[in-house]
């Protein structure tokens, strides 16, 4: 009786012993596919794009002969553009020539990279290595100025809403395109403003979302982490 227990537990262990050899094996193999293989560098950036992946140029805007355009009618905001339309029109009817610069549309190619806002980037030193890209995306108000050496300093696009976007002109970058990113009516209305340089009013009423957010406080439904909405 004692040897059948011994030679389970020896078994056991040795099914154990294989599994963690075959994971960190496998483990192992992925690293140096991943890492080693000479497409990328040791950050992890592709070296080298093969363009025939993009053999068919898409338009980067939309336009009135959208051909995906009237799939999207029959559904309001942020699903489509129902009730929208002709507030859309009089937007890309004044947007028209808003293209990326002759240098960026004559490329076969274009390298694009989107940078987001979390705290991964502080004392990185990417910088340069991001600058590097021929496109260069940024969302909402996320800050450059001043902390170049680690986010870079170029911007080809900046995608917001209203609510996250940069309030004061002046800190846009110059060669920059702004590109909304509508979900709801409030939104498109919002643009048309910009646009045609016509008094903004806001989108939002603050007090009531506050009223809302006190509601699902007191229903335990969120918690609220700040002192108080």
């Amino acid at each position: 009786m004692g040897l059948l227990v011994f030679m389970r537990n020896l078994l056991l262990a040795l099914c154990l012993f294989l599994v963690l050899g075959f994971l960190y094996y496998s483990a192992w193999k992925l690293h140096l596919l991943r890492w080693e293989d000479s497409k990328y560098d040791k950050l992890g950036f592709l070296l080298n794009l093969d363009s025939k992946l993009f053999s068919k140029p898409a338009p980067m805007f939309l336009d009135d002969s959208f051909r995906k355009w009237a799939r999207i009618r029959d559904f309001v905001p942020p699903f489509g553009i129902k009730g929208q339309d002709n507030l859309i029109k009089a937007i890309l009817s004044a947007t028209k020539d808003y293209r990326l610069t002759p240098a960026l549309d004559g490329l076969s190619c274009r390298r694009c990279i989107i940078v987001g806002n979390g705290g991964v980037l502080a004392n990185k030193s990417l910088g340069l290595k991001i600058d590097d890209y021929d496109v260069v995306v940024r969302l909402n108000s996320a800050p450059v100025k001043g902390f170049e050496k680690d986010v870079g300093g170029k911007t080809t696009l900046r995608i917001t809403y209203p609510e996250g976007a940069i309030q004061k002109m002046e800190q846009y970058e110059k060669d920059s395109l702004f590109v909304l990113a509508g979900f709801k009516w409030q939104d498109f209305k919002w643009l048309k403003y910009i646009v045609y340089k016509e008094k903004v009013s806001w989108t939002h009423n603050i007090q009531r979302e506050k009223e809302f957010l006190r509601k699902l406080v007191k229903a335990r439904v969120i918690t609220d982490l700040t002192s108080g909405i």
